[in-house]
């Protein structure tokens, strides 16, 4: 088997690139071929940049693959959840879980979801400049908590969740340290940021967990059902319930926000999409595919790591056990040899039928049996927010705001994205 190209850089500049500008050392990595190997200090990296050679990592042989260091250092976080665990322990949680995110009942949530959007375009004065970010972060965590929980949550506890979820995703980058090992132990200025956000995400948690103990467990919400196997005997215990629970809680909104902010951003510099978006809100194919382009062009999950427990084969290079591959959405999505005109926002693409070239050039929620089980809610909650703010509002770039990109276990706009909220004619104050 042959050697995988390297690419030009030291083992510290790579690791300083990759926690300063992952995409730019990814993107430099795809220029030297399909896989390419990345020294960093304590281990391997393999870019790995082809849909069939992904689809393989992640799918096809994903059995020779764990999950990469981001995921593993998510445990600090997130403990043994269906997002972080492996082996039988993953496939037990997901069969558990799976009836939450089934088909019947996540259609059943589209009142609430709408309702919801409604209620947060009355907030808005024509005119306001807003972080749409925050807006939709807000936005989607009340939902989660309200239709995978079935609980409330007061403005002030989103609040605090909000700017928690910041400082954990701010540290991100710590996951590439080779001194991680070291300092999570140190009583240093992040690690004590980073125990008083998990701290804030366990009380509020816990206080969840305890609301539903005292109202009774029969519901078919998130914690019912964890509870519910809990005293069944399924071996779970409290830990586990919130490692469970505060996966989806988390996960559950970032990635959907991100994806609604993003898009607004888009329609905002394309009038002519704009215009069609705004025409065609009832259509649900046409608001799907303003959704479809957006996360192509801004995947959420821009990234996703694996670590090889036994050799590899990549396109005739060995990928020896204990290295890391990653593979990018985010290459994937704006390489034009998948896809015509990458970098143009074009959701007409998705409605002519040949939006791509190979179907597997396009995973915004991953793929295999570690795909995301909240897709089918995620874009449900995504379109019909788009449906429902749409009807009453359009947004405006603000020409003297830069937008940044700020890649972290998801894809953020850098300090929020700010833009001026306007009213679309015809619409008045109050709720629809």
């Amino acid at each position: 088997m042959a050697e995988a190209p390297r690419l030009g850089i030291s083992s510290l500049s790579a690791v300083r690139l990759l926690r300063r500008d992952p995409l730019a050392l990814l993107e430099r990595a795809a220029r030297e071929g399909d896989v390419v190997r990345v020294h960093v200090p304590r281990l391997d990296l393999f870019v790995v940049n082809r849909p069939d050679l992904v689809w393989d990592v992640l799918a096809t042989h994903g059995g020779r693959f764990t999950k990469g260091p981001t995921m593993q250092a998510a445990k600090r976080m997130l403990g043994e959840s269906l997002l972080t665990s492996e082996g039988d322990h993953h496939r037990r949680q997901r069969r558990l879980i799976q009836p939450l995110f089934h088909h019947e009942r996540i259609a059943g949530l589209a009142p609430q979801i709408r309702a919801a959007g409604e209620r947060a375009a009355a907030r808005w004065q024509d005119g306001d400049r807003i972080d749409v970010r925050g807006e939709m972060a807000r936005l989607t965590l009340g939902i989660v908590v309200e239709t995978l929980f079935g609980s409330d949550l007061r403005d002030d506890d989103a609040a605090r969740v909000g700017e928690a979820l910041n400082e954990v995703l701010a540290q991100f980058d710590r996951a590439f340290s080779p001194f991680l090992p070291i300092t999570e132990h140190l009583p240093i200025p992040a690690t004590r940021r980073f125990h008083r956000a998990r701290a804030v995400f366990d009380e509020t948690i816990h206080r969840m967990i305890a609301d539903r103990r005292a109202r009774g467990v029969d519901g078919d919400d998130l914690l019912s059902l964890l509870m519910r196997a809990q005293e069944a005997g399924a071996s779970m215990s409290d830990e586990q319930v919130r490692d469970e629970a505060i996966t989806i809680f988390l996960a559950g909104h970032e990635t959907t926000a991100n994806a609604l902010a993003w898009t607004w951003l888009l329609l905002a510099e394309s009038p002519e999409a704009d215009r069609r978006f705004h025409e065609r809100l009832d259509d649900p194919a046409s608001v799907e595919a303003v959704l479809h382009e957006s996360m192509r062009l801004y995947p959420p999950a821009w990234a996703i790591g694996r670590r090889a427990i036994e050799q590899h084969e990549a396109d005739g290079i060995r990928i020896p056990p204990g290295s890391v591959v990653i593979v990018s959405p985010w290459l994937l999505h704006h390489d034009p040899r998948w896809w015509l005109d990458p970098t143009v926002f074009d959701p007409e693409r998705w409605l002519r039928g040949e939006a791509v070239a190979d179907r597997r050039a396009y995973l915004p929620f991953g793929a295999g049996s570690r795909m995301c089980i909240g897709e089918g809610f995620a874009e449900l909650e995504a379109t019909t927010l788009l449906s429902a703010i749409g009807r009453r509002w359009r947004f405006e770039r603000d020409p003297t705001e830069t937008v940044e990109l700020q890649p972290v276990v998801t894809l953020r706009p850098r300090g929020g994205l700010w833009m001026r909220a306007r009213r679309r004619p015809g619409t008045t104050e109050g709720p629809a």
